[in-house]
């Protein structure tokens, strides 16, 4: 290996001499250009340029898109036979070399020489590995220089197996497919253990020209370089003469198949991620790097929400669902619709509707930021407001009772009174307070919800609720890296939008009534045994939306159903309540049982 060394650094000072440099002691050279160089351990999570990797929270793959490495092999996972096809299409003197191979470079000259064209190329896995990774495909002595610096530092730092495997993730294989595990699905739907003599030698005749000897494309050509890749095999002393003479002859059959990972997992949330994302890193960050998202997506848990919304709409009723993390504002699931592939549209961040009675919760807050108190009484009769008259859901009116009882029964005459009393420009403010940019007309059927928003937003403010008054805007995202391994942005060193937008006494008081419209009110059927549940169920005039938007002190979860039409859905919000119900039953058994308020906060 010393030898290797010596001829790694003889590499580098050459083509020094060759660009007109001076003389340098050769390891001092290595040592002082290494140090400015990348990390070659960045190698490990690689993805090409203008290539996006989402991973969930729970670290499963949401989905790939554009130039990306789909699946990846680790060191141990390499076939033999796999390995020892590229090793002689590509560098047979692999395993001798220390990342330059100077009898290869000398062999190459001397057959471009002869032949008077360049029959072979001198590049070392090795060295395609460096340029791949880190720098770019133009012929100038500089990137040569670095390539072959680059080469040596790997060859220090990374084992053989390593090296090899990273190579055969990374390179550009045709037809859409980088990385061997991708070619192996694309062109014969087989993992690259289950291929066969000849499927290995068409795949290791393809790094050349990927696009030119793709069998898909030129099968006959493909079959050519097969051949040379073969000759090369045997005389490598990996297959015999006989294996060579039969796979020649033998067709190539492929059977072609999409990249895996092309679909998502979750494709409403995922869409939503590639809209928010501008907002973190710019484009040309996203041009000149591969990007990793790591989500705030639970998977496990999107799994279950869109179980819930797919067995909960039926007779062209629609449903969307979103989770938000209290006090992180991070979405733990997103559904947009029952079937993405039938509607694209996302009912959970674009489809304004009628929030109908959740609405009520920007009434009793404003009121208690008022002043108002959950056990001050309030009248609940029948009247009117210039020419206004409401009813309550069954017509029957209580006479006085508490502002918490007026909500548990979401008494409708108690909140156009509220209303009253405030003035539209307070309950204004509150809700641009929440980053809600909802169009209040001055009309006293707002107060029961007749404004359109999105269940995004409506969540997101029950979330700040939950959080006892911290707003923080809802995010997707955890952290983003390149393929580099380099922070582009992280939630926790990045200030996220998060702001105290009312006190905590205030919203401790609009927990404990919540709390009681699921105790004791129309929020019931939302229940959870043992564990501390507020909600508040919403339905728009005529049941053409159906709400209930509810949380536990760690998740905040809404329910939107409806039609895309707008007729009536013949459903009453305890259909949206109960749906709520079973999700929050699946997803909760890994969550502790915690409580909003201790019992000394209680009213």
């Amino acid at each position: 290996m010393i030898g290797d060394h010596k001829s790694c650094s003889l590499a580098i000072l050459s083509a020094f001499l060759a660009g007109g440099s001076v003389a340098l002691s050769q390891e001092l050279l290595i040592q002082s250009m290494s140090n400015s160089l990348p990390d070659t351990h960045a190698i490990v999570h690689f993805n090409h340029p203008e290539s996006l990797t989402i991973l969930s929270a729970d670290e499963q793959v949401l989905q790939k898109t554009g130039p990306v490495i789909r699946e990846k092999l680790e060191p141990n996972q390499v076939p033999i036979l796999l390995a020892q096809a590229f090793i002689a299409a590509e560098d047979q003197r692999f395993y001798k070399h220390s990342g330059v191979d100077i009898w290869g470079i000398g062999r190459a000259i001397l057959t471009n020489f002869i032949s008077a064209s360049t029959k072979q190329g001198a590049s070392t896995i090795t060295q395609q590995l460096a340029r791949m990774v880190f720098l770019d495909q133009e012929r100038k002595i500089s990137r040569k220089i670095k390539e072959v610096i680059l080469a040596c530092k790997i060859e220090r730092e990374l084992n053989k197996s390593q090296i090899l495997t990273y190579y055969l993730n990374a390179i550009y294989l045709g037809s859409g497919a980088y990385g061997v595990t991708d070619a192996s699905w694309v062109y014969f739907s087989k993992t690259p253990k289950q291929l066969n003599l000849e499927e290995v030698t068409t795949i290791a005749g393809l790094p050349p020209a990927p696009s030119e000897y793709s069998p898909i494309r030129n099968n006959k050509l493909a079959q050519k370089r097969r051949s040379i890749v073969l000759k090369q095999m045997q005389q490598a002393g990996f297959i015999t003469n006989s294996q060579q003479i039969q796979t020649n002859v033998s067709p190539i059959r492929i059977r072609p198949t999409q990249p895996k990972y092309f679909p998502s997992e979750a494709p409403h949330f995922t869409g939503w991620i590639r809209e928010e994302l501008p907002k973190k890193i710019t484009l040309q960050q996203y041009k000149t790097q591969g990007i990793i998202i790591w989500s705030s997506l639970n998977l496990s848990w999107q799994k279950e929400a869109q179980k819930i919304i797919w067995k909960s709409t039926n007779q062209g009723i629609e449903g969307a669902l979103i989770s938000i993390e209290p006090g992180t504002g991070l979405v733990r699931a997103m559904v947009g619709s029952k079937d993405f592939k039938s509607s694209e549209f996302n009912r959970a961040s674009q489809a304004l509707r009628s929030p109908g009675s959740t609405f009520k919760l920007f009434i009793y807050l404003t009121a208690l930021i008022e002043g108002m108190k959950p056990d001050d009484l309030v009248l609940d009769t029948k009247r009117c407001f210039s020419g206004y008259c409401p009813k309550n859901f069954d017509d029957r009116y209580k006479g006085y009772v508490t502002l918490a009882e007026a909500l548990q029964s979401s008494l409708n005459t108690v909140s156009v009174f509220l209303l009253h009393k405030i003035g539209f420009q307070k309950i204004r403010t509150t809700i641009h307070r929440f980053g809600l940019n909802m169009v209040l007309d001055s009309l006293y059927p707002i107060a029961l919800g007749s404004c359109e928003q999105t269940l995004l937003g409506m969540t997101a403010a029950y979330a700040t609720v939950a959080s006892r008054g911290i707003y923080t805007e809802p995010s997707p995202f955890e952290e983003i890296f390149n393929t580099r391994d380099e922070v582009l942005w992280s939630q926790s060193l990045n200030s996220q939008k998060k702001y105290r937008l009312v006190k905590m006494t205030i919203a401790d008081d609009m927990i404990w009534i919540l709390l009681s419209v699921v105790d004791n009110g129309t929020g019931r059927f939302a229940s959870l045994s043992g564990r501390s549940v507020m909600g508040k169920t919403g339905t728009s005039e005529g049941a053409r939306d159906i709400w209930f938007i509810g949380s536990i002190p760690q998740l905040t979860t809404g329910i939107w159903f409806g039609n895309d039409t707008s007729n009536k859905t013949n459903r009453s919000s305890a259909a949206a309540t109960q749906s709520w119900h079973q999700y929050m039953l699946q997803i909760s058994n890994i969550l502790p049982s915690e409580r909003f308020l201790q019992d000394s906060e209680l009213n």
